[in-house]
């Protein structure tokens, strides 16, 4: 008689409560069939898939382990909370993720108690667990706090900023360090190096595994050993590094073993004050294909999950201005040594591979650490080099005051090459560039540009590299209409408009990536098209000019319209007093939620029907 299957499990948990019911086989039976799901649903929608699978056990153990959601989970930028979101019963959401109107491809309070944190930049877990933590000594409720960090994560300072923190305020809560040795990119720093050897240090954890069963059943020999492996530890594993902090440091434990993850795990909740479990997982865990390229896995397209993602004949597609900006990287690389090129952690995303590997002597990943990427590349501009960093909008506000004191105040020649400006789509607010425009414009010596198309992109990487004191190109994602990029190293004059239609009436002042939209609105309208190109410094003499015979100046910009391109137009207007009407679009006074780009974009009155509409409704009525 054929042996029957075992009843799919998946079906019957629609929250953690109903894998608290399960015993330690069937939980790693859920586990299997969770890795199928995930596999199969990112697979159709897209989404972040080598991450996700190298935390399924770990999820499943903290979900069968602690009472969530009266028990704090907080993960650290979401790449990995898709077995979380399974599990806290939006299963049957995963076919919309990150689709308009769809579950969010990170945690977000508002979607489920059990999202704890908003999250989508890395390295806030540990700060918010110790607040979460503190306000429950402070109310005096009995409840556990559990932060999930990834070693790339921990290459930032405010990771440190907040281990410091929670190690002398003897908060009740526990650091998962999830060590699958990668963030985006491969790992880079010492911390790395570090944790690799503690991962290694295998003499280390047998001897102390061992000493502690012995000695756990005569107390005063334990706390001996205990003092005594203080001065010894230090010699065989740096795992004395997170002991300093003042946590008891717990591990390294293999992040894939439910056999070794819950019974710690169950341990580690009688424990009192600080804790730091150290946990080796591998991205793409269970799906040999992300297991071989974790980072090409790492955020996917649809693809078939039998097949896997076609690499081959992707070439035929518009190219997009990510790869503008690493060939321009490259080719004036080579026209002069004194260039580098920086990244914090984003080197596929930001598209240096290429330079990484021509040359690798003048590329610098500096892990997930923003601040110090832009401060880093103004030491090297005061030694007389051309840095040039490369970073997406979002990440840039994480390094807003060093982009102020130690770069534009200095007037040091910085170039920022600041890809993601605008909506990104599917990854949502967390990673819009919508402020961009509006946190640069207002800072003293730093020239803004914004390409309408690729061509136009590589004129001002060159523009920028170019000048004496900071700069910041600003792009979007994806591609935009296809205009081939010259092979020189051409520029641009420095503050001058280029007039794309002279019409009657109105004038349409277009930014960036809404060039195309607001020419496309202009020959319906009959309306003069100017690509400003600079939102710093603007062409004054032609905004003069066209308020001088229109009747209507609209400035488009896909950035906040407080504060953005279409404020400064104003102000320039105001100041010389010149009584012409403005229409400012934008992006409005709120967080943009997730969604396909071109679709937030109409939804917003963004594109070519919404332009036209609004200028209309502005007109005045017959």
């Amino acid at each position: 008689m054929a042996q029957a299957e075992p009843t799919p499990l998946l079906d019957i948990i629609t929250s953690p409560a109903d894998l608290r019911s399960l015993d330690r086989k069937q939980l790693k039976q859920l586990a299997d069939e969770l890795r199928s799901f995930l596999i199969d649903s990112v697979s159709q929608t897209g989404g972040h898939l080598s991450s996700n699978l190298g935390t399924v056990e770990l999820t499943i153990a903290l979900h069968a382990v602690f009472d969530t959601p009266a028990d704090r989970l907080v993960w650290d930028v979401g790449h990995q909370c898709y077995p979380h979101k399974v599990l806290t019963g939006r299963r049957g959401g995963m076919d919309r993720l990150r689709m308009r109107h769809g579950i969010a491809g990170f945690p977000k309070r508002c979607e489920s108690e059990y999202d704890t944190f908003g999250v989508g930049h890395s390295s806030t877990s540990i700060s918010a667990a110790l607040g979460m933590a503190l306000a429950a000594k402070h109310k005096g409720e009995d409840r556990q706090v559990v932060a999930i960090i990834g070693d790339g994560a921990m290459s930032a300072g405010m990771a440190f900023e907040a281990l410091n923190n929670a190690g002398v305020g003897d908060a009740d809560m526990l650091v998962i360090l999830n060590d699958n040795e990668m963030s985006i990119s491969p790992p880079v720093g010492a911390l790395n190096h570090i944790l690799t050897r503690l991962t290694s240090s295998k003499t280390y954890n047998a001897a102390r595994n061992a000493g502690r069963h012995m000695l756990g059943f005569a107390p005063p020999l334990l706390e001996l050993a205990r003092r005594a492996e203080e001065h010894v530890k230090g010699m065989i594993a740096p795992g004395t590094l997170f002991e300093e902090f003042g946590f008891h440091y717990y591990g390294p434990i293999d992040g894939h073993d439910l056999d070794a993850l819950i019974p710690t795990l169950e341990n580690l909740k009688k424990i009192k004050g600080p804790k730091f479990l150290h946990v080796i997982t591998r991205k793409g865990h269970g799906y040999k294909l992300a297991e071989a390229d974790p980072v090409l896995y790492h955020g996917v397209g649809k693809f078939s999950a039998e097949e896997g993602i076609q690499t081959a004949g992707k070439a035929g597609g518009k190219l997009t201005y990510t790869q503008v900006f690493g060939d321009w990287l490259c080719d004036q690389a080579r026209a002069d040594s004194r260039l580098i090129a920086i990244t914090p952690a984003m080197r596929e995303g930001s598209g240096m591979v290429r330079f990484a590997q021509e040359h690798p002597e003048r590329y610098f990943d500096v892990g997930i650490a923003e601040q110090h990427a832009v401060t880093f590349a103004a030491g090297l501009a005061c030694e007389g080099l051309k840095p040039v960093v490369a970073i997406y909008s979002t990440f840039l506000q994480r390094a807003y005051d060093q982009l102020i004191h130690d770069v534009a105040l200095q007037n040091l020649p910085v170039v920022f090459a600041v890809d993601r400006g605008g909506l990104v789509g599917a990854d949502g607010p967390t990673h819009h560039g919508t402020f961009d425009l509006s946190f640069a414009t207002c800072i003293p010596n730093l020239v803004v540009m914004a390409p309408a198309d690729e061509a136009e992109c590589r004129r001002m990487l060159s523009t920028a590299y170019g000048l004496d004191g900071p700069s910041l190109v600003r792009y979007p994602r994806g591609a935009g209409t296809g205009a081939l990029p010259s092979t020189q190293l051409d520029t641009l004059p420095v503050g001058r408009a280029e007039v794309l239609r002279q019409g009657r009436n109105i004038a349409l002042l277009a930014f960036g990536s809404l060039v195309p939209a607001a020419r496309a609105a202009g020959e319906v309208l009959d309306a003069t098209v100017v690509n400003m190109r600079f939102v710093k410094p603007l062409d004054i003499d032609l905004i003069v000019e066209l308020a001088g015979n229109h009747s209507l100046l609209v400035s488009i910009e896909e950035n906040a319209v407080i504060g953005g391109a279409g404020s400064e137009i104003e102000r320039v207007l105001g100041e010389r007093g010149l009584n012409v009407a403005v229409l400012r679009l934008g992006l409005p006074d709120r967080f943009v939620d997730h969604g396909e780009q071109g679709q937030l974009l109409a939804e917003l009155g963004l594109d070519k029907d919404g332009i036209v509409r609004s200028v209309r409704e502005c007109l005045p009525q017959p």
